[in-house]
């Protein structure tokens, strides 16, 4: 056990030390958006790539939770053009005042691995609480939704594309939950950039439009994760299924309704 930890340990190390040596990248500012629109857009491309193939092959079909949906050209550049948008006019400008007002601080030692899973697991289930709580009062409340949340419930059937298809305000907002969670945490800063990596990959997944055997929510068991079917659920019913992750408060709020395949 403590040769696997050292070898993890390790591991991280090296990756650590490979990452400090971009320093003129990491400290630019921007960073932040150059390394959260890459990410994004790695992680929707392989699910794109299935959503050009589900039409005319009917083994990638058969995974998709609503196969009679159809992604077209014109949903996918309305969300790129959007999610570019809010980026460059909204993003960009905040990370630029984030930067002056805090120093990137690049320690020299890697984080322990038993650290980094505790801490991003820690961080994943603080953001679902957060974001399950300013989901549902933009749901429960009329102007809220109609002001701020609408525009994310545009697409009853998701794609990956619309994990970030939302508002400035709501795209703001789950930015200052994801920067917030890790600072709260003092995690380190290779812990928090795989949080987010992590985060923007669920999200994505959540987003998806897929179910497969190897989907994150058939690996955690007892129904504790919610996954795609989910929340694609939710925006196919809206009044249900508020948390972007796992089921514990829906559970709580008796807002859970399950997918029956």
């Amino acid at each position: 056990m403590e040769t696997s930890e050292s070898t993890h340990g390790f591991l991280l190390q090296i990756l650590w030390d490979r990452i400090r040596a971009q320093q003129s990248l990491l400290r630019s500012p921007l960073f932040p958006v150059f390394f959260s629109l890459t990410v994004y857009l790695s992680c929707c491309l392989p699910y794109f790539c299935l959503d050009l193939l589900a039409p005319r092959v009917a083994l990638v079909r058969q995974f998709k939770i609503q196969p009679q949906s159809k992604v077209t050209w014109t949903m996918v550049c309305c969300c790129l053009l959007q999610i570019l948008h809010t980026h460059a006019f909204f993003i960009f400008p905040i990370t630029v005042l984030h930067w002056y007002w805090k120093p990137v601080v690049l320690p020299a030692q890697a984080p322990d691995p038993c650290c980094v899973v505790r801490d991003i697991l820690a961080c994943l289930l603080l953001f679902d609480l957060q974001y399950f709580v300013w989901h549902l009062l933009h749901h429960k409340v009329s102007w809220l939704y109609q002001t701020f949340h609408k525009e994310h419930h545009r697409y009853t059937a998701t794609f990956s594309l619309t994990a970030e298809h939302s508002g400035v305000w709501e795209t703001l907002s789950l930015g200052v939950f994801s920067a917030v969670t890790p600072a709260l945490s003092s995690c380190h800063p290779l812990t928090e950039m795989l949080f987010y990596t992590v985060n923007i990959f669920l999200s994505v997944e959540g987003h998806s439009g897929y179910d497969f055997p190897w989907s994150p929510h058939r690996l955690v068991p007892f129904g504790l994760y919610g996954g795609a079917p989910h929340h694609d659920l939710h925006h196919l019913k809206v009044k249900v299924n508020y948390a972007p992750y796992f089921t514990h408060w829906d559970r709580l709020f008796n807002t859970l309704h399950r997918a029956h395949r």
